[in-house]
């Protein structure tokens, strides 16, 4: 599913128009970067959880070389889902 069909979905489901659902998505997916963004969680009961996880800098190899390189330390945005909602499938 693309963004424009979670648009209509939500429209459909919601009894918005599909102006207002695509407002409310876009508004859902700013505020939730932005929470990222700050090192914040954010937490939906029921549904999961989205987190910025650090990987610390470490050891790799250079793949075409196969010469040993370091990978800087970076930050990655994760969800991980409720286990309700896991219970689901």
């Amino acid at each position: 599913m693309n963004k424009a069909a979670l648009i209509q979905k939500i429209s459909e489901k919601s009894d918005l128009t599909r102006k207002q659902a695509e407002d409310a998505l876009n508004a859902f997916i700013a505020s939730v970067t932005e929470s990222l963004k700050n090192d914040e969680k954010v937490q939906i009961v029921g549904f999961g959880t989205f987190e910025v996880r650090h990987r610390p800098e470490h050891q790799g190899l250079n793949p075409a070389t196969l010469e040993p390189i370091t990978v800087k330390a970076s930050k990655t945005p994760c969800f991980k889902p409720g286990k309700s909602y896991k219970e689901e499938f």
